[in-house]
């Protein structure tokens, strides 16, 4: 079942700006951590960026931190990650995960994942 889904991924030069958003569905629109990862070919799925119900709990991973930026709207049920400043090793797919269970920056925490979407970056 689909709880989660991702947009606005696609091919860009470095130093564009890129938006993703994550609609999520009624029953994972309040859960504890909403979060994005992404990843590349051949590698393992890493963390990126969190943040807490209440937004008041924002965490980015070193190599993305001063330039995304997450956001969290509960009423629309929507997550959003802009991508300033991007970089040719950004280029990755990019997943929306949701984590009922605990604020966390690995992706066994999360319960729920949408489909990904392609971010390549080109230099």
């Amino acid at each position: 079942q689909v709880q989660l889904v991702e947009s606005g991924g696609g091919l860009v030069q470095a130093v564009a700006p890129l938006g993703l958003s994550c609609a999520a569905a009624v029953r994972t629109r309040s859960s504890y951590c909403m979060g994005w990862f992404r990843q590349a070919p051949g590698k393992e799925r890493e963390f990126v960026a969190a943040i807490s119900w209440s937004s008041m709990s924002i965490a980015y991973a070193d190599s993305v931190k001063g330039r995304f930026t997450i956001s969290r709207d509960n009423a629309k049920g929507m997550v959003s990650l802009q991508m300033l400043s991007l970089k040719p090793e950004d280029s990755a797919v990019y997943y929306c995960g949701a984590s009922d269970t605990a604020w966390s920056k690995s992706s066994y925490d999360y319960d729920y994942w949408g489909q990904g979407t392609q971010v390549t970056v080109s230099s």
